[in-house]
């Protein structure tokens, strides 16, 4: 095959987002329909081009540069799902955005948004790799202000500078990297893998960090609850396919499997620490949301720590878990933000306390809700209980159970926060200020169905991704040296892990159930029980007080230096000259005064004396 058939990946979606925003408003349903299209013709090349998993195209770029991708096994399994949640979502959209002011706009970034992450996906030189990756900041700004709430022009800044600032740290471990080892080539670096000690540990920490702000990992997670409320929930419903989960994903993946080899090195404790934080820490937060897309965004950080602990833990079964969670998080995580606009769209809002009962009206949006939100909590035998249980297993078998602990607390929140949803939204009292609504339109429905269709399939016979997908990416790790049977281990539940998995579901029903009767049977306020505990409370008061968000904080060290600098050094430089000059002036104008009287005999004698200094001088040269 000609490996140039790669540069289609890139070129169609970005002549697409070119031809979209060009087409006049008045034409109507015309970009709907070359987006769908458009969708579907790159869905179709990216299936085809799977088969083939060894094509490199390099060609000359600019002076010694070469524009160098490869497909291989992980690229190619990242870039068919890509193109897969691109084509749900441009379907989804033909509806939810059809009125939005911005539409042309919103075809744009979404198809610029996949040049991008396609480039990125394939590209196999640093550089290449840079051009695409920083687009994607840039598409990212753009999406999120598409918003119409007062504070999505902040939302869009933050998002940016947060994501810039981690986009620093990669170029710094880029160049780290390459200067240690002459190569700017990923494939070169991968035929040798080298252990993250010295400065390539800290090349390794640096290009760690943009993996994770691009996937919103804590502590650079901040921008993603801004981004729920204030940015459209198709942008929400794209993010974790096309860019935060799977690309972050796929990067770290890159780094931590190809480029370093980090079983036994600090380098895999870090990534397992960050990733238990995240999971323990978000979950918690997203369990006292009051608006369901809030709720998600938290619980979409969450999940992005089950992926960086499973990759953090260095084993096959972990890598492999984390991999399959990406692209289960991204299934299910797409299709709940789906859920979430289909009920915006009927009831004109996502706060749970405003909702309740809409089963009746929306009996396939809450059918597809119970299976995305079962799959999320990791209910057997659904794609997210065997997913996370390879994770969990995986950190079980490092011997740090700590680990292992951190991802069954998130077992339990989890739960208990998509009870408590679900409860609000579609069981429980009908709000009677919402009006009966009608289920949502058909482009609402098919992509959830199909979402929630393959939860079912990934969970049931979990063998075909393992087989299809996974095995193949598992032949190119180092240590991976004994077959290991993963759908075997994924819906074996007669082992302690599954167990105590299981175990912890139960009791996150209970502790739902509990705070559901001591709020009164109001579903939206049955997390309070958590909310209200001595120390949780000043955490949780901490955290709406944004003391934990590094961008705000960050803004505070700002403008408290620049008053430090103001009051130390800026007035201090002023007043010092403005006293010295004033006082100097001052001094040698009297003096001046005093010397020049209107005497004459006075200005003879001054000139005499001034005379003879200056023959002084003279004769003292002479000499």
């Amino acid at each position: 095959m000609n490996p140039q058939i790669l540069l289609t990946t890139i070129l169609l979606p970005a002549i697409v987002a070119i031809v979209t925003i060009l087409i006049p408003r008045t034409i109507k349903g015309l970009r709907e329909f070359i987006a769908i299209i458009a969708g579907a013709v790159l869905v179709y090349i990216t299936w085809f081009l799977f088969d083939y998993k060894n094509l490199t195209l390099n060609l000359q770029w600019v002076g010694w540069l070469n524009f160098d991708l490869k497909l291989y096994h992980l690229s190619a399994f990242a870039l068919l799902w890509i193109n897969i949640f691109g084509f749900l979502i441009s379907l989804y959209s033909f509806i939810k955005m059809k009125d939005h002011p911005r539409v042309n706009e919103y075809y744009c970034y979404i198809y610029l948004t996949i040049a991008f992450a396609n480039g990125a996906i394939l590209a196999d030189n640093f550089l290449v790799l840079l051009f695409f990756w920083e687009g994607l900041l840039l598409t990212l700004y753009g999406l999120i202000t598409l918003g119409n709430t007062e504070n999505t022009q902040r939302t869009a800044i933050k998002a940016f500078i947060i994501n810039g600032l981690c986009d620093f740290c990669m170029i710094f471990g880029i160049a780290i990297l390459w200067y240690l080892t002459g190569k700017a080539n990923l494939s070169e670096i991968a035929h040798e893998p080298v252990k993250p000690t010295g400065l390539y540990l800290l090349s390794f920490i640096m290009m760690m960090i943009g993996a994770l702000g691009k996937g919103g990992s804590m502590p650079f997670h901040t921008w993603i609850p801004d981004a729920a409320i204030d940015a459209p929930v198709s942008v929400m419903a794209f993010l974790p396919g096309a860019l935060e989960k799977l690309l972050g994903i796929f990067l770290l993946t890159r780094i931590s499997v190809e480029l370093f080899a980090i079983k036994g090195t600090p380098a895999s404790i870090i990534l397992m620490i960050i990733g238990s934080i995240t999971i323990v820490f978000a979950v918690l937060m997203a369990l006292v949301q009051k608006d369901y897309k809030k709720l998600l965004s938290f619980h979409a950080i969450s999940q992005y720590g089950y992926m960086v602990l499973g990759i953090g833990t260095a084993l096959p079964i972990g890598i492999i878990g984390g991999i399959f969670h990406m692209l289960n998080n991204a299934i299910y995580k797409s299709g709940l933000f789906m859920v979430a606009g289909a009920v915006e769209h009927r009831a004109g809002t996502t706060e749970m306390k405003k909702l309740g009962g809409l089963k009746e009206d929306m009996p396939i949006t809450a059918l597809c809700y119970l299976i995305l939100a079962a799959a999320i909590s990791g209910i057997w035998p659904l794609n997210g209980f065997v997913s996370k249980e390879l994770v969990i297993r995986g950190a079980y078998e490092t011997e740090f159970v700590i680990f292992a602990i951190a991802g069954w607390i998130g077992a339990i929140f989890t739960f208990v926060s998509f009870l408590k949803a679900g409860h609000s939204i579609f069981l429980g009292p009908r709000n009677k200020d919402i009006p009966k609504i009608k289920e949502a339109e058909s482009p609402f429905l098919i992509p959830m169905i199909i979402l929630a269709l393959v939860c079912i399939i990934f969970g049931i016979y979990s063998y075909l991704p393992f087989k299809y997908f996974f095995e193949p990416i598992l032949e190119m790790h180092p240590e991976a040296v004994v077959h290991h049977d993963f759908s075997a281990h994924a819906l074996d539940l007669v082992n302690p892990v599954a167990a105590v998995s299981i175990f912890m579901l139960l009791i996150g029903l209970t502790i739902h159930l509990y705070g559901w009767n001591k709020a009164e049977k109001k579903a939206s306020m049955a997390s309070e029980v958590i909310h209200k505990l001595p120390i949780a409370r000043t955490l949780y008061d901490w955290s709406e007080a944004r003391v934990f968000d590094m961008y705000e904080q960050g803004i505070k060290f700002i403008k408290g230096l620049a008053q430090v600098l103001y009051i130390g050094i800026d007035r201090t430089i002023d007043y010092f000259y403005e006293k010295t000059v004033t006082i100097t002036g001052q001094t040698f104008t009297k003096i001046l005064q005093y010397a020049h009287n209107g005497h004459y005999a006075n200005y003879l004698a001054w000139c005499i004396a001034g005379l003879v200094i200056i023959v002084y001088v003279l004769l003292s040269l002479i000499k």
